[in-house]
């Protein structure tokens, strides 16, 4: 089975997230998949096939579960799809979401942009937040209450915490087992710490226990589940946001997110990709 490895909302010709691409002419059963994501290693990887209809049948594997919807490697299909198919808009079919990504190349590079889930937000309760600050070692004086914590969605669940101070960002760290747990027992992907840069800029780290990595460098799915919740928080966005996401691990990865005023649409988060 050929397999490419592309990262994706990489920061010129580096950092980004890698992700496993699987363009096949049948889906492969699931339990290889499972284990292809397990032996590549990555936060993902993706499946896809193309249908009937003519739309791309698509599953995401964590190394360790299936997840509904992984941002970072839908940038990789549609950059893949673009180089093997040419430039274009391709139909996605998931597991209980219909979505679609543009692939394109400019001087060399292959980029995409992915049209997310619809999005939905929730604040937390203090008794919700009280355990994620237990995880992190962090307390509530660490909070930035400009952006309250929240559960985000937009095709798979995510917490967000609002940091204060970009140190506390810096110094991110968790027991890997206690957060899988708690991300599981909570139905979550990620838990998403920002901090503030300014009101369209902001830094991110995201704990992926649930997928079995301690972090993630690029988050797609999260990123257009967080320019959800500022649209439904009537945060200054401007219709758009830039995330800077890795750079504490060495990966530093840009993730662009362009959306409309009207609750629950779709993003467009656009991002470079480059081989590996």
């Amino acid at each position: 089975m050929d397999v490419r490895r592309i990262a994706a909302f990489s920061d010129g010709k580096s950092g980004g997230n890698p992700a496993g691409v699987v363009v096949a002419d049948e889906m492969p059963d699931p339990i290889k998949m499972q284990k292809l994501a397990a032996e590549i290693g990555y936060s993902e990887t993706v499946f896809s096939v193309k249908n009937a209809k003519g739309k791309w049948r698509t599953r995401y594997f964590s190394p360790e579960t299936e997840v509904p919807f992984c941002g970072h490697a839908t940038i990789a299909l549609g950059a893949t799809l673009a180089e093997m198919h040419g430039e274009g808009r391709f139909e996605l079919v998931l597991n209980a979401a219909e979505i679609a990504v543009e692939g394109f190349s400019a001087r060399g590079q292959y980029s995409a942009s992915l049209y997310s889930p619809a999005t939905k937000s929730e604040e937390l309760t203090n008794a919700q937040i009280s355990p994620i600050l237990d995880l992190f070692g962090l307390n509530r004086a660490q909070l930035d209450s400009r952006i309250l914590p929240a559960r985000i969605h937009a095709g798979a669940d995510h917490f967000v915490l609002c940091l204060r101070d970009r140190l506390d960002l810096k110094r991110m760290t968790y027991d890997l087992n206690e957060g899988r747990e708690f991300m599981r027992k909570n139905g979550i992907v990620t838990i998403m710490l920002v901090c503030i840069k300014e009101d369209q800029l902001f830094d991110v780290r995201n704990a992926f226990a649930s997928g079995g990595v301690l972090e993630d460098p690029a988050t797609g799915a999260a990123a257009a589940a967080f320019s959800g919740y500022l649209r439904d928080i009537d945060w200054p966005h401007e219709n758009k946001i830039k995330i800077i996401q890795g750079e504490d691990m060495k990966q530093r990865s840009v993730l662009k997110a362009e959306f409309s005023n009207e609750p629950g649409t779709a993003i467009k988060v656009t991002g470079t990709t480059r081989k590996i």
